[in-house]
């Protein structure tokens, strides 16, 4: 579509801001990210990951620890609790291995399906489905893509659209959109490039 390719030309290297060098680091680090910031998130896993360096590691470490190291990220302690049971999951049933499939990812505690879509799609190149955050909630439904108003259903109206080869790239396009020049409270219709595609733009 005109709005994907658009946007391909203004993030010709669209990859998920979450430093990461292994499908295990991108699933904490995007359980971490709830109600946070991937920059704050980034700060945070950056000594995380050095000192616990595989879910064995995180899955035996102490909760009010791993509070301390997250505390910055908020909702730390339900966070913490998520993190250490789904680290102890990855060892006790998948061998310390994050599985690549849907159905074994949104088992672990702490993970929904944008989650597992993020880990399937950035690390292991699945297309899955389409990561449906705030930023792509709102963007698929002013851009006229969705009247839905719940996540699932906009990632259906999401998958109907869009070709399956498209669904990884154009999820993390709509984030960078929304955080660069679509931003909730003060969008920047003039300098959008897909301003003259969106039925809801001010120009």
């Amino acid at each position: 579509m005109s709005v994907l390719r658009t946007l391909r030309k203004e993030f010709p290297s669209a990859q998920t801001a979450l430093r990461h060098e292994n499908a295990f680091q991108l699933l904490v680090a995007t359980i971490l990210s709830a109600q946070c910031t991937d920059e704050r998130v980034n700060m945070v896993t950056g000594d995380l990951f050095r000192k616990y360096p595989a879910p064995a590691d995180l899955a035996l470490v102490p909760r009010e620890e791993l509070e301390k190291e997250i505390r910055s990220t908020g909702f730390y302690r339900m966070k913490a609790k998520n993190v250490i049971a789904c680290c102890s999951m990855l060892v006790g049933r998948f061998g310390g291995i994050v599985p690549r499939n849907m159905d074994d990812l949104v088992n672990l505690p702490g993970v929904g399906r944008k989650t597992a879509n993020v880990v399937l799609g950035q690390a292991f190149g699945i297309a899955s489905g389409v990561v449906v955050d705030t930023h792509v909630h709102r963007l698929a439904r002013l851009l006229g893509f969705t009247k839905e108003d719940t996540p699932e259903k906009i990632e259906a109206d999401l998958m109907e659209i869009f070709p399956e080869k498209d669904w990884i790239e154009l999820g993390t396009l709509l984030i960078l959109h929304g955080r660069r020049t679509c931003k909730a409270r003060k969008p920047d219709c003039p300098a959008c490039p897909v301003n003259h595609l969106c039925p809801s733009s001010a120009v």
